[in-house]
This record gives C-alpha cells, sequence and structure tokens, in this order.
C-alpha cells in the first residue's frame, strides 16, 4: 500500500549531518596521523644525533688520548699526522654536534697543537756555546756609531703578554711580533707544515707564501694578511680593521671587529664575540699554490666562506647582526 506523499517525512538534520560527519572525522583523522608521523621522525632524527654524537665522543676521546701518548713517548710525525685526523674528525661531526661539544673539541685540538709546537721546540739542537768576542771601546772624542734599526724577527719574536689560544707557553716557531708599517713576507721553505704567529702588527702587509701547519694572528691593527693554505686551523682574536686572505680547514675568530675576510674554509667559521666582520670567498693566488694545496690536504672544491656560527647568537629564526656577505661588487680580486 502507497504513502501518500502528504504522509512522507521530511528529510531531518540529523541525516545531512551523518553524512558529512565522517568526513570531517576523516581529515581531522588524517591531521592526526600526520602529527603523529612528524613526532616520530623527529624522535628518530634526535635518536640519530644523540648515536652519531656519542659515536663522536668516543672515537675523539680514544684518538686525543693516542697523540697524548705519542707527544709523551713515541713519534712526532705520527702524532701531528694523528693530530691531522683528530681535526678532520671533529671538522666532519660539526653538523650534529652541539655548539658546547664543538667548542670543547676545539679546545682540545689547538691544546695539542700548542703541546706539539713545544715538544718540537724542546728537542730542537741547542746552540752550541761559543766565546762572544769583547766589544772594542771607542776612542776618546769619538762619536758613538748609531745602532742599526731593529728589524722583527722572524720565528724568534716572543708574543704580548699572556699566550694565544692553542700557543704553548714559549714564543712562537714561526712569524712576526710587534712591527709597524712593514712589508712582511715567509715562503715555502719557512712555512711547510710549521706553527705560525702574527701578534702586535699595526698596518703591516703580511704575505705567507706556503703551507703552514697552523696560523694564529693576534692583536693586530690595519693590517693585510695574505695567507696560502693552513693545514689545519686558523685563530684570529682580538684584532680590528684587518683584511685578512685564509685558507684553511677550521677558522675561528673571537674579539675581533671591523675586519674582513676572504675563506676557504672545509667546514663552519666561528666567531664569538665579533662585530662588523663580513666574508667573501678565498680569491689570492701565487706561484706555486696548487703544490701548497696539495701538500695540505685541503679539498680546493669545498669551500663553505658563507656558512658561519656566531657563538653570541642563538636564535635559529633570524640572522646574526654581528657579520655578513661582502657584496659581490665590493669584493677585491687582484691582491698585488
Amino acid at each position: 500500500m502507497e504513502v501518500p506523499a502528504a504522509f512522507v517525512a521530511p528529510p531531518q538534520p540529523e541525516a545531512a549531518a551523518a553524512v558529512v560527519l565522517p568526513e570531517r572525522l576523516q581529515r581531522r583523522e588524517a591531521e592526526r596521523q600526520q602529527g603523529v608521523e612528524r613526532q616520530r621522525q623527529k624522535k628518530e632524527a634526535q635518536v640519530v644525533k644523540e648515536e652519531q654524537s656519542e659515536f663522536f665522543v668516543a672515537a675523539f676521546s680514544r684518538e686525543r688520548e693516542a697523540v697524548e701518548a705519542l707527544l709523551t713517548v713515541g713519534s712526532l710525525e705520527e702524532a701531528a699526522a694523528r693530530l691531522q685526523g683528530l681535526q678532520k674528525l671533529l671538522t666532519e661531526s660539526v653538523r650534529f654536534l652541539a655548539p658546547y661539544e664543538v667548542r670543547q673539541g676545539q679546545e682540545a685540538v689547538a691544546r695539542l697543537q700548542g703541546d706539539l709546537a713545544a715538544r718540537r721546540q724542546q728537542l730542537q739542537p741547542k746552540k752550541k756555546f761559543a766565546f762572544r768576542a769583547l766589544k772594542k771601546e771607542a776612542p776618546p772624542g769619538s762619536e758613538p756609531r748609531p745602532a742599526e734599526p731593529a728589524r722583527p724577527a722572524a720565528a724568534a719574536a716572543t708574543p704580548g703578554p699572556g699566550p694565544a689560544e692553542g700557543e704553548a707557553g714559549g714564543p712562537p716557531l714561526c712569524g712576526f711580533s710587534r712591527a709597524e708599517d712593514e712589508e712582511l713576507e715567509l715562503g715555502p721553505a719557512e712555512l711547510l707544515q710549521r706553527d705560525v704567529v702574527l701578534s702586535e702588527l699595526r698596518g703591516c702587509r703580511v704575505r705567507l707564501r706556503g703551507n703552514a701547519n697552523t696560523l694564529r694572528v693576534r692583536d693586530c691593527r690595519g693590517c693585510t694578511v695574505l695567507c696560502g693554505p693552513v693545514s689545519t686551523s686558523v685563530l684570529v682574536d682580538g684584532c680590528s680593521d684587518c683584511l685578512l686572505v685564509l685558507a684553511c680547514q677550521q677558522l675561528r675568530t673571537h674579539r675581533t671587529r671591523d675586519s674582513r675576510f676572504y675563506v676557504q674554509v672545509t667546514s663552519r667559521a666561528v666567531i664569538e664575540g665579533c662585530t662588523k666582520v663580513s666574508f667573501a670567498p678565498y680569491t689570492w693566488s701565487y706561484p706555486g699554490m696548487e703544490r701548497d694545496f696539495e701538500s695540505s690536504g685541503l679539498d680546493r672544491n669545498r669551500n663553505n666562506w658563507k656558512l658561519v656560527d656566531d657563538f653570541d647568537w642563538l636564535a635559529t629564526d633570524k640572522p646574526s647582526p654581528n657579520w655578513s656577505l661582502i657584496p659581490e661588487q665590493e669584493r677585491v680580486s687582484c691582491w698585488d
């Protein structure tokens, strides 16, 4: 029996909602699942990072102890080679280490480099004793001979008060100190795998053509430093108004202001306590540079010149105001 149309119940709002509700629930469920997946991936990434950090700490500690043992009783050449491997391990691990772990590793490497330099100096043969000729007295009434102006001594000058980070307590093995408005230069034979220190220079232009092991630039004002490839680390500390052209595995800059860096660096540069420092890619060249790069072990195809970690700027959503990139039109391309 047919029911008259007048008696057919109209569709209820609840029925329409029953059709829409599952679709809304599905959308909310999909969003929930996406959130769960993001949390899972984040947790897995954190676990991987922690495992990598644990592996680094164990490997770094093991290699550091081996270097310390070799510095006490062992081959200094083997100690230098293993120390270079330790530096490489730290450089390749920076991307997943916490800033304090990076700093601890850098301090340990710098300390070992200082110990190696001090040990090498200790083992250098001492000069033989020789009688000094007595200075003849000038005849009465004659004028004394004027003293010759002293030039900054390479590989002999003692830095200012207190050693720079990573230095041994004694004088530097190679470098210049306390010079003003001078043209200073060292060549490949003088630099080969040596630890170089430039300290308390004023208005000087320094050319280092060759492959050094480490470089320390400390308390310099208004200087230009052109440096060939450095096998391990460069430390710039307490400088101002300087132009530094550097190729190295690791660059650390402390307490420096109003300075420009042209760098070839295989790890991320680190600044701390710095203001108004700027960066551009390395552009210096000289005859024999390719040979020096080969002996240094640096990869010419890897340059992180614009990756800079500022230990004084922890915000991740805003760039640090303490450093910048040198605009391309303002970069120096000719250095001679």
